[in-house]
């Protein structure tokens, strides 16, 4: 069978637009968070590494890649360690990373500030509409902030 030739720039296209959704997935952040209070970041993926900082639970971090059963993160300031796997969940946490920030009762700037928090404040995600996420505090205040103060500002 002669195949001509716009079926072979269809096929053409066709793998060629695989192969790039294939890399594009690839390139989607992995976003984790800590389990526990206390857990070392170290200098190598190994148990004999030097401990560089320490982190509390819920803590945000961004996998840059693994190796074994170790991951190679990084947090909110650009500070990079390794974190035994076991230490990480896929529960969806964001930090603020402006000195102060507005928590308001809904996902607009005309919605009224219900909580003013600091740099430093780990919340969990609980929706996302747009720019806006809806955030709880140890299960003690929910509100909505702007994406913009958070880090990361995408955790999916």
């Amino acid at each position: 069978m002669k195949t001509t030739t716009f079926q072979r720039l269809f096929l053409g296209t066709v793998v060629a637009l695989f192969i790039v959704s294939l890399a594009a997935t690839g390139l989607a952040a992995e976003y984790v968070s800590v389990k526990k209070d206390g857990v070392n970041m170290r200098s190598g993926p190994d148990t004999q590494s030097k401990v560089i900082w320490q982190v509390f639970e819920s803590f945000p971090l961004e996998v840059m890649k693994r190796e074994g059963k170790w991951a190679y993160v990084v947090d909110f300031e650009g500070d990079k360690g390794w974190i035994y796997e076991t230490l990480i969940s896929s529960k969806k946490t964001v930090i603020v990373n402006v000195e102060t920030a507005n928590m308001r009762s809904g996902s607009s700037t005309s919605d009224s500030v219900i909580a003013t928090v600091k740099k430093g404040v780990v919340f969990e995600v609980l929706e996302m509409k747009g720019n806006w996420m809806n955030v709880s505090y140890k299960n003690e205040i929910t509100g909505w902030m702007h994406n913009s103060v958070l880090w990361p500002s995408n955790p999916r």
